[in-house]
C-alpha cells in the first residue's frame, strides 16, 4: 500500500522518516507541542469512548505517546480493538511501544480515506489530531469512512485543533507556525468539523467542546 502523496511530501519530517518517529515518540515532548495539554485531552477522548468499549473500537491513525496503552487498559474482556494507520513506520513503532500484541488488540495497514471494513461494525471510532494533517478532500473521505464504520448508536470521537478566541495569546504565534509545518492545519480554524460530513451520513446528534482558549476541539458524532 502506498504512503499518500501528500504525507510524504508535507509530513515526512514528523511521521514517515524513522528518525522522526524516534525523536517524536517521547510522552513530555507529545505534550509539549500540545502546550501541556496532551493529558486532559487523551482523558476526555478516553471518557466519551467508555461507555461502549465493551464493543469494537477503531483508532484512525497511531498516536505519539501513550494513547493506545491506556484506550487498551480500558477495555473490558468483551472488547476489541483496532488500530489502523497507512505507514508502516507507524504500525512498527506501536508495536514496538506495546511489546506483545494482546489478543484483543488488531494492528492493520489501512488508508483511512478506504477502510476495510464493512458499513457500521464499530461501537466507537477515534480519530485523535488526524484532520488537521489532511488536504481537505483527503479529510471529507476520512470523516466520511469513519462515519459509515460505526454502528447506529456508536460514537465517532474527533480530538482537534480549532479556531482560538481573540484573545488567545498563542493565537498570533499558533498561525504561522501552523501555516509553516503543518498547512492543511489552518483549515481548522476556518472551518466546523460538520461542514466535511456528507448529507447521507449525518449523524444522530453532534456535540462540540473547545479548550484552551478555543485552541483544541473534542467533538462527538452520535450515529
Amino acid at each position: 500500500m502506498p504512503i499518500p502523496d501528500y504525507l510524504q511530501e508535507t509530513y515526512w519530517w514528523a511521521y514517515v522518516d524513522p528518525r522522526a518517529v524516534t525523536f517524536f515518540e517521547r510522552q513530555w515532548l507529545v505534550n509539549l507541542i500540545l502546550w501541556g495539554n496532551f493529558t486532559r485531552l487523551r482523558d476526555l477522548a478516553l471518557a466519551v469512548m467508555a461507555p461502549h468499549m465493551d464493543g469494537r473500537s477503531l483508532q484512525i491513525a497511531c498516536v505519539y505517546g501513550d494513547f493506545t496503552q491506556r484506550l487498551l487498559a480500558m477495555l473490558p474482556d468483551s472488547g476489541a480493538l483496532d488500530v489502523i494507520d497507512v505507514a508502516p513506520v507507524q504500525l512498527r513503532n506501536l508495536r514496538q511501544k506495546l511489546g506483545a500484541t494482546p489478543e484483543n488488540l488488531t494492528i492493520r495497514q489501512q488508508d483511512s480515506t478506504q477502510l476495510g471494513y464493512a458499513d457500521g461494525v464499530m461501537d466507537n471510532t477515534l480519530l485523535f489530531f488526524l484532520l488537521h494533517e489532511q488536504p481537505e478532500a483527503t479529510r471529507k473521505q476520512t470523516i466520511a469512512e469513519a462515519l459509515r464504520v460505526t454502528k447506529p448508536g456508536g460514537r465517532v470521537v474527533f480530538v482537534d485543533y480549532h479556531l482560538p478566541r481573540p484573545w488567545h495569546p498563542l493565537r498570533y504565534f499558533m498561525r504561522p507556525l501552523l501555516a509553516w509545518l503543518e498547512p492543511f492545519a489552518l483549515d481548522m480554524w476556518r472551518h466546523e468539523i460538520v461542514d466535511w460530513i456528507p448529507a447521507d451520513l449525518q449523524p444522530a446528534r453532534v456535540t462540540k467542546q473547545t479548550f484552551f482558549g478555543g485552541l483544541y476541539q473534542l467533538v462527538v458524532c452520535e450515529r
